[in-house]
């Protein structure tokens, strides 16, 4: 026993003498072979065991694919390029290099896939989600990747809202600002990935304001939002929420079915849950009782039954309105809120 630690002692001693002496060379330019290996299965075990009981949602849904494509386009592919773009040549010199996605994918399982963007991987400049609350966003980046490998440069183009944005003779001081807005919300803040964002055009100027602040700030969770919003001067939101509400014409509604009961809760209420009328907050009303209230009329259903469900969670957060939606979004069954969210999509628009 005496002998072994003897030598551990030894070996430790050893050690703290080739880090103080400096040798070990810091420079970026790749790892032993040995080192390597230890270091990518040691990373495909942690992947593997964090990724045990986590369940798929399905993943197929176009909406989402494109979701995380607009995601992937800004936080992504600066690192790890896309089809039809290299991997940038500045990250090819990182240790380890930001690999090229389109040939590691297939490495991993969905679980795998969720597990990393959510926890982002020690010592490779891959960070972790920026709001851990938002697993939905997370799956959005992983349906976009299990699509990746087969990708043509034309499809991602197309998935990630990249063919153009039409902020020609916009008055928002420096349009690639705008131009990032409608890679996900669509030109002019019509829309775009059939419910995964949603239409901006001629929704109220103090709501969007609000929304703004509160994604920069942190007080509304979205690893999507959050560094966009929080990369804006005052001026850049004032101008992009001024742009979105009043400068546009408002979005043909969405097609969808009114049902009698999402008639009743929008224009009615449940009384017996205490559930008020959403249009009373919400429109079509022609009396606007607060402008930080968004307007849901011609809103994509998927987008605000999202939002419900996001309430309901305790995930959304935002204005200090947030606990009067948590508390109308408990009182609602998933049928109620889809029949809800069906019936402002399909209502027609106020100005």
């Amino acid at each position: 026993m005496k002998r072994l630690l003897a030598f551990g002692a030894l070996g430790a001693a050893v050690a703290a003498a080739v880090v103080l002496s400096g040798v070990i060379p810091l420079k970026s330019d790749g790892h032993w072979a040995i080192t390597h290996w230890f270091l990518d299965f040691t990373k495909r075990r942690s992947v593997a065991t964090h990724s045990i009981g986590i369940e798929v949602p399905p993943l197929d849904d176009r909406s989402l694919i494109m979701s995380g494509a607009g995601h992937y386009d800004f936080g992504c592919k600066p690192c790890h390029g896309s089809p039809g773009m290299a991997p940038p040549p500045i990250p090819e010199r990182m240790t380890p290099h930001p690999p090229d996605l389109r040939q590691q994918v297939g490495r991993w399982t969905p679980a795998e896939l969720f597990t990393i963007v959510r926890g982002g991987i020690k010592f490779t400049g891959m960070p972790a989600w920026p709001a851990p609350e938002r697993d939905d966003e997370v799956w959005a980046v992983v349906a976009f990747l299990r699509r990746l490998p087969n990708m043509s440069a034309e499809e991602y183009l197309r998935f990630s809202g990249s063919l153009g944005s039409g902020v020609q003779g916009s008055t928002v001081h420096g349009s690639e600002v705008l131009a990032r807005c409608e890679h996900c919300h669509g030109a002019g803040g019509s829309g775009r990935a059939q419910g995964a964002t949603p239409r901006l055009a001629g929704q109220k100027v103090e709501y969007l304001r609000r929304a703004l602040q509160a994604y920069a700030s942190g007080a509304r969770h979205s690893g999507t939002m959050t560094p966009v919003a929080a990369a804006l001067n005052a001026e850049q939101l004032n101008q992009l929420a001024d742009h979105f509400s009043g400068s546009l014409v408002r979005p043909t509604p969405a097609v969808a079915p009114l049902s009698a009961l999402g008639e009743q809760i929008v224009t009615r209420g449940i009384p017996s849950h205490d559930v008020p009328a959403c249009a009373e907050c919400h429109g079509p009303n022609p009396r606007e009782k607060n402008p930080a209230y968004p307007r849901l009329t011609g809103q994509y259903p998927e987008y605000l039954q999202l939002q419900l469900r996001l309430f309901r969670e305790n995930r959304r957060g935002g204005s200090e309105y947030a606990d009067i939606m948590r508390t109308i979004a408990l009182r609602l069954t998933d049928e109620q809120a889809n029949a809800a969210a069906h019936y402002f999509a399909g209502s027609a628009s106020e100005k």
